[in-house]
Protein backbone atom coordinates (compact mmCIF):
# COMPACT_ATOMS: atom_id res chain seq x y z
CA UNK A 1 0.00 0.00 0.00
CA UNK A 2 1.56 3.33 -1.04
CA UNK A 3 0.83 6.46 1.29
CA UNK A 4 0.74 8.48 -1.80
CA UNK A 5 -2.77 7.13 -2.90
CA UNK A 6 -4.45 5.55 -0.27
CA UNK A 7 -6.70 8.36 0.52
CA UNK A 8 -7.49 6.91 4.10
CA UNK A 9 -4.23 8.36 5.44
CA UNK A 10 -2.94 12.01 5.30
CA UNK A 11 0.25 12.35 3.45
CA UNK A 12 1.98 13.17 6.27
CA UNK A 13 1.36 10.17 7.58
CA UNK A 14 0.38 11.83 10.98
CA UNK A 15 -2.95 10.49 11.19
CA UNK A 16 -6.32 9.31 8.91
CA UNK A 17 -7.91 12.09 6.65
CA UNK A 18 -11.23 13.61 7.86
CA UNK A 19 -12.82 11.90 4.96
CA UNK A 20 -11.73 8.08 6.31
CA UNK A 21 -13.03 9.83 9.77
CA UNK A 22 -16.21 10.04 7.92
CA UNK A 23 -16.58 6.86 6.61
CA UNK A 24 -15.85 4.63 10.36
CA UNK A 25 -19.07 3.05 11.33
CA UNK A 26 -19.38 5.39 14.15
CA UNK A 27 -19.63 8.77 12.11
CA UNK A 28 -21.39 6.97 9.33
CA UNK A 29 -23.95 5.65 11.59
CA UNK A 30 -25.05 9.62 12.37
CA UNK A 31 -25.83 9.88 8.50
CA UNK A 32 -23.01 13.10 8.81
CA UNK A 33 -23.68 16.03 6.24
CA UNK A 34 -20.74 17.90 4.55
CA UNK A 35 -22.09 21.30 5.02
CA UNK A 36 -18.46 23.28 4.87
CA UNK A 37 -15.29 22.26 3.81
CA UNK A 38 -15.75 19.74 1.60
CA UNK A 39 -12.92 20.26 -0.47
CA UNK A 40 -10.80 20.10 2.77
CA UNK A 41 -11.53 16.01 3.69
CA UNK A 42 -7.64 15.41 3.23
CA UNK A 43 -6.74 17.14 5.60
CA UNK A 44 -5.13 15.19 8.71
CA UNK A 45 -6.66 13.93 11.68
CA UNK A 46 -4.31 13.57 14.22
CA UNK A 47 -6.41 12.86 17.08
CA UNK A 48 -10.20 13.29 18.61
CA UNK A 49 -11.86 15.63 21.39
CA UNK A 50 -15.10 16.07 22.41
CA UNK A 51 -16.58 18.84 24.47
CA UNK A 52 -19.10 21.59 25.06
CA UNK A 53 -16.82 24.66 26.62
CA UNK A 54 -17.14 28.15 24.43
CA UNK A 55 -13.34 28.25 25.12
CA UNK A 56 -12.17 24.82 24.11
CA UNK A 57 -9.93 26.12 20.83
CA UNK A 58 -7.47 26.85 23.90
CA UNK A 59 -7.83 23.15 24.69
CA UNK A 60 -6.68 21.77 21.77
CA UNK A 61 -2.81 21.88 19.27
CA UNK A 62 -4.22 21.40 16.22
CA UNK A 63 -5.50 18.65 13.99
CA UNK A 64 -8.27 17.53 15.91
CA UNK A 65 -11.39 16.09 14.94
CA UNK A 66 -13.91 17.91 17.19
CA UNK A 67 -17.27 16.41 18.35
CA UNK A 68 -19.53 18.16 19.99
CA UNK A 69 -23.57 19.39 20.53
CA UNK A 70 -22.99 22.56 20.04
CA UNK A 71 -23.68 23.63 23.50
CA UNK A 72 -20.22 25.89 23.41
CA UNK A 73 -21.33 28.17 20.25
CA UNK A 74 -23.21 30.96 22.37
CA UNK A 75 -26.54 32.17 21.24
CA UNK A 76 -25.30 35.16 19.29
CA UNK A 77 -24.33 35.27 15.39
CA UNK A 78 -20.73 37.54 16.77
CA UNK A 79 -19.90 34.57 19.55
CA UNK A 80 -20.72 31.63 16.84
CA UNK A 81 -18.34 33.15 14.16
CA UNK A 82 -15.74 33.71 16.59
CA UNK A 83 -16.28 30.24 18.03
CA UNK A 84 -15.63 28.52 14.24
CA UNK A 85 -12.60 31.21 13.73
CA UNK A 86 -10.64 30.51 16.84
CA UNK A 87 -10.75 26.56 16.08
CA UNK A 88 -9.81 27.29 12.43
CA UNK A 89 -6.88 29.70 13.88
CA UNK A 90 -6.28 26.95 16.37
CA UNK A 91 -5.83 24.22 13.06
CA UNK A 92 -8.09 22.23 13.90
CA UNK A 93 -8.86 19.23 11.26
CA UNK A 94 -13.15 19.60 11.19
CA UNK A 95 -15.75 20.52 13.30
CA UNK A 96 -18.33 17.82 13.86
CA UNK A 97 -21.75 18.70 15.14
CA UNK A 98 -24.44 16.14 16.46
CA UNK A 99 -27.61 17.85 15.43
CA UNK A 100 -30.42 17.44 18.64
CA UNK A 101 -31.48 19.52 21.45
CA UNK A 102 -28.80 22.23 21.52
CA UNK A 103 -29.82 22.91 17.49
CA UNK A 104 -32.11 21.54 15.16
CA UNK A 105 -29.81 23.19 12.00
CA UNK A 106 -27.10 24.66 12.28
CA UNK A 107 -26.76 28.62 12.59
CA UNK A 108 -26.09 30.08 9.27
CA UNK A 109 -23.73 32.31 10.91
CA UNK A 110 -21.55 29.37 11.57
CA UNK A 111 -21.86 27.93 8.63
CA UNK A 112 -20.87 30.87 7.08
CA UNK A 113 -17.83 31.63 8.86
CA UNK A 114 -16.92 27.82 8.16
CA UNK A 115 -16.52 28.26 4.79
CA UNK A 116 -14.65 31.46 4.98
CA UNK A 117 -12.63 30.01 6.63
CA UNK A 118 -11.96 26.50 4.89
CA UNK A 119 -13.03 24.67 7.64
CA UNK A 120 -14.44 21.38 7.44
CA UNK A 121 -18.07 21.16 9.14
CA UNK A 122 -20.02 18.36 9.77
CA UNK A 123 -23.35 17.88 10.81
CA UNK A 124 -24.67 14.13 12.25
CA UNK A 125 -28.73 13.85 11.57
CA UNK A 126 -28.60 10.72 14.16
CA UNK A 127 -26.95 10.61 17.81
CA UNK A 128 -23.53 8.54 17.99
CA UNK A 129 -21.95 7.55 20.95
CA UNK A 130 -19.01 10.17 21.24
CA UNK A 131 -16.95 7.44 23.16
CA UNK A 132 -16.96 4.62 19.79
CA UNK A 133 -16.18 7.20 17.34
CA UNK A 134 -13.15 8.46 19.54
CA UNK A 135 -12.18 4.63 19.74
CA UNK A 136 -12.58 4.09 16.49
CA UNK A 137 -10.85 6.61 15.30
CA UNK A 138 -7.80 6.20 17.29
CA UNK A 139 -7.49 3.03 16.62
CA UNK A 140 -7.09 3.72 12.73
CA UNK A 141 -4.73 6.27 13.37
CA UNK A 142 -2.38 3.75 15.58
CA UNK A 143 -3.02 0.77 13.25
CA UNK A 144 -1.72 3.42 10.60
CA UNK A 145 1.28 4.13 12.49
CA UNK A 146 2.54 0.49 12.51
CA UNK A 147 1.51 -0.43 8.78
CA UNK A 148 4.34 2.31 8.49
CA UNK A 149 6.42 1.27 10.74
CA UNK A 150 6.61 -2.50 9.00
CA UNK A 151 6.93 -1.34 5.66
CA UNK A 152 10.50 0.26 6.87
CA UNK A 153 10.87 -2.13 8.62
CA UNK A 154 10.65 -4.66 5.56
CA UNK A 155 13.03 -1.98 3.81
CA UNK A 156 15.95 -2.51 7.10
CA UNK A 157 15.45 -6.16 6.24
CA UNK A 158 16.04 -6.28 2.62
CA UNK A 159 18.94 -3.78 2.78
CA UNK A 160 20.67 -5.62 5.84
CA UNK A 161 20.24 -9.02 3.16
CA UNK A 162 21.80 -7.38 0.61
CA UNK A 163 25.07 -6.41 2.83
CA UNK A 164 24.99 -10.66 3.73
CA UNK A 165 24.94 -11.46 0.37
CA UNK A 166 27.72 -9.42 -0.80
CA UNK A 167 26.40 -6.09 -1.59
CA UNK A 168 27.74 -2.83 -0.68
CA UNK A 169 26.47 1.30 -0.28
CA UNK A 170 25.21 1.01 -3.73
CA UNK A 171 22.96 -1.49 -3.22
CA UNK A 172 21.47 -0.56 0.12
CA UNK A 173 21.20 2.97 -1.68
CA UNK A 174 19.05 1.08 -4.47
CA UNK A 175 16.55 -0.39 -2.39
CA UNK A 176 15.70 2.81 -0.73
CA UNK A 177 15.45 4.69 -3.95
CA UNK A 178 13.14 1.93 -5.24
CA UNK A 179 11.30 2.05 -2.06
CA UNK A 180 11.04 5.89 -1.96
CA UNK A 181 10.14 6.40 -5.62
CA UNK A 182 12.93 9.00 -5.57
CA UNK A 183 16.67 9.41 -6.33
CA UNK A 184 18.41 9.18 -3.26
CA UNK A 185 21.74 10.74 -2.17
CA UNK A 186 24.88 10.05 0.41
CA UNK A 187 26.60 13.33 0.82
CA UNK A 188 29.51 14.27 3.19
CA UNK A 189 28.45 16.26 6.36
CA UNK A 190 29.81 19.39 3.75
CA UNK A 191 27.74 18.53 1.16
CA UNK A 192 29.73 17.12 -1.27
CA UNK A 193 28.11 13.64 -3.09
CA UNK A 194 29.64 10.18 -2.28
CA UNK A 195 27.03 7.61 -3.53
CA UNK A 196 23.84 8.29 -6.03
CA UNK A 197 21.16 5.93 -6.72
CA UNK A 198 17.60 5.69 -7.94
CA UNK A 199 16.41 7.66 -11.24
CA UNK A 200 15.03 11.08 -11.95
CA UNK A 201 12.14 12.13 -13.73
CA UNK A 202 11.88 10.17 -17.38
CA UNK A 203 14.62 8.00 -15.95
CA UNK A 204 16.83 10.83 -15.70
CA UNK A 205 20.57 9.94 -14.35
CA UNK A 206 20.96 10.84 -10.97
CA UNK A 207 24.21 12.61 -10.84
CA UNK A 208 22.56 14.40 -13.50
CA UNK A 209 19.80 15.28 -11.00
CA UNK A 210 22.16 15.75 -7.88
CA UNK A 211 23.39 18.50 -10.04
CA UNK A 212 20.69 20.52 -11.02
CA UNK A 213 19.68 20.52 -7.54
CA UNK A 214 22.99 21.57 -5.87
CA UNK A 215 24.15 24.08 -8.70
CA UNK A 216 27.14 24.74 -10.09
CA UNK A 217 28.83 25.78 -7.05
CA UNK A 218 27.05 22.24 -5.05
CA UNK A 219 26.14 25.55 -2.14
CA UNK A 220 23.21 25.66 -0.14
CA UNK A 221 21.21 22.87 1.54
CA UNK A 222 19.19 20.73 -0.47
CA UNK A 223 15.18 21.47 -1.55
CA UNK A 224 12.23 22.17 0.31
CA UNK A 225 10.67 19.01 1.17
CA UNK A 226 13.66 17.19 1.42
CA UNK A 227 13.71 14.34 3.57
CA UNK A 228 17.53 14.31 5.30
CA UNK A 229 18.97 12.23 7.96
CA UNK A 230 22.12 12.02 9.02
CA UNK A 231 24.29 8.83 9.13
CA UNK A 232 26.26 8.69 12.07
CA UNK A 233 30.64 8.30 12.56
CA UNK A 234 32.06 7.53 15.43
CA UNK A 235 35.70 6.31 16.15
CA UNK A 236 37.52 7.55 18.58
CA UNK A 237 36.83 11.08 19.85
CA UNK A 238 33.96 10.92 16.99
CA UNK A 239 31.26 9.68 18.91
CA UNK A 240 27.82 10.85 18.16
CA UNK A 241 29.72 13.27 14.98
CA UNK A 242 28.22 12.96 11.58
CA UNK A 243 29.91 11.35 8.93
CA UNK A 244 27.32 11.10 6.48
CA UNK A 245 23.92 12.54 5.72
CA UNK A 246 21.29 10.43 3.24
CA UNK A 247 19.35 12.81 1.19
CA UNK A 248 15.87 12.06 -0.56
CA UNK A 249 15.22 15.23 -2.13
CA UNK A 250 11.18 15.83 -3.74
CA UNK A 251 11.53 15.16 -7.48
CA UNK A 252 9.35 13.06 -8.20
CA UNK A 253 7.11 13.06 -5.48
CA UNK A 254 7.17 14.37 -2.17
CA UNK A 255 8.70 12.02 0.34
CA UNK A 256 5.75 10.36 2.86
CA UNK A 257 6.84 9.55 6.41
CA UNK A 258 7.43 6.16 5.61
CA UNK A 259 9.88 6.98 3.61
CA UNK A 260 11.78 9.19 6.59
CA UNK A 261 11.50 6.23 8.80
CA UNK A 262 12.87 4.00 6.01
CA UNK A 263 16.09 6.21 5.57
CA UNK A 264 16.70 6.59 9.36
CA UNK A 265 16.39 3.20 9.43
CA UNK A 266 18.81 2.82 6.37
CA UNK A 267 21.21 5.48 7.96
CA UNK A 268 22.07 2.72 10.76
CA UNK A 269 22.78 0.20 8.21
CA UNK A 270 25.01 2.75 6.21
CA UNK A 271 26.96 3.71 9.66
CA UNK A 272 28.18 0.61 9.97
CA UNK A 273 29.12 -0.24 6.50
CA UNK A 274 31.11 3.34 6.33
CA UNK A 275 33.30 2.37 9.73
CA UNK A 276 33.93 -0.91 8.42
CA UNK A 277 35.45 0.76 5.10
CA UNK A 278 36.59 3.30 7.44
CA UNK A 279 38.57 0.79 9.63
CA UNK A 280 39.80 -1.25 6.31
CA UNK A 281 41.55 1.82 5.21
CA UNK A 282 43.06 2.99 8.69
CA UNK A 283 44.44 -0.52 8.03
CA UNK A 284 45.61 -0.88 4.98
CA UNK A 285 47.15 2.88 5.45
CA UNK A 286 49.30 1.55 8.74
CA UNK A 287 50.63 -1.24 6.48
CA UNK A 288 52.05 0.92 3.93
CA UNK A 289 53.63 2.61 6.67
CA UNK A 290 54.66 -0.33 8.60
CA UNK A 291 56.55 -1.32 5.10
CA UNK A 292 57.88 1.99 4.42
CA UNK A 293 59.55 1.81 7.60
CA UNK A 294 61.04 -1.56 7.46
CA UNK A 295 62.08 -0.78 4.34
CA UNK A 296 64.40 2.47 5.11
CA UNK A 297 65.47 0.90 8.48
CA UNK A 298 66.84 -2.23 6.17
CA UNK A 299 64.36 -5.15 7.74
CA UNK A 300 63.32 -5.66 4.09
CA UNK A 301 66.39 -6.23 1.59
CA UNK A 302 65.16 -4.29 -1.66
CA UNK A 303 65.20 -6.88 -4.23
CA UNK A 304 62.61 -8.27 -1.97
CA UNK A 305 60.18 -5.02 -1.22
CA UNK A 306 58.61 -5.23 -4.94
CA UNK A 307 57.52 -8.71 -3.69
CA UNK A 308 56.66 -7.52 -0.02
CA UNK A 309 54.56 -4.41 -1.76
CA UNK A 310 52.16 -6.69 -3.04
CA UNK A 311 51.31 -8.45 0.25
Amino acid sequence: MDSRTDHRFDTQGAGITVRRALELPGLRSGLPEIVAGADRLGRTVRWVHAGEVPNIASLLKGGELLLTTGYGFGTRPAEQRAFVRTLAERGIAALVVELGPRFARLPAALVETARTAGLPLVQLHREVPFVTVTEEIHTEIVNGHYALLQRAEEVHRRCTEALLGGGGVPQVLGILADFSGNPVFLETADGRLLYAAGAGPEGADPLQVWEGLRGPHKEGPPPAGSVLVDVPGGGPGTSGSVRARLVLPPVCAAPAPVHRIAAERTAGILAVVLMQARQEEELAARGRGDFLTDLAEGRIAAQDAPAQARV
